[in-house]
């Protein structure tokens, strides 16, 4: 017998805040009904699903992606600088991206 509701969770990130809601949807929710059940797109004017892509555990998914139990829906905004960039800048001042341990 399938499960009736599952829990996910959608979450946001900007450099200076982060934000994340969990939801219990009716089984068989896709992606974009979690963001927009979210309530995100009030709290961040910027957010608009209509063009901005969605991922689960760090990967693109595409809005009507139905979930599953214990999905974590991440409403993904474009790139501030492009990583392969940075990263040779870095190599050249003889850095790197890693943490410090």
């Amino acid at each position: 017998m399938a499960a009736e509701a599952i829990r996910v969770e959608v979450c946001y990130a900007r450099e200076e805040v982060q934000a994340m809601v969990a939801l219990t949807l009716p089984a068989g929710s896709t992606a974009r009904q979690a963001a927009e059940e979210s309530g995100l797109g009030a709290r961040f004017p910027e957010i608009d699903l209509a063009v901005m892509p969605l991922g689960i555990r760090g990967k693109r998914v595409e809005a009507g992606h139905v979930l599953e139990e214990g999905d974590r829906v991440e409403i993904l905004r474009p790139l501030t600088a492009d990583p392969k960039e940075t990263r040779r800048r870095l190599a050249r001042k003889g850095k790197t991206m890693g943490r410090r341990s």
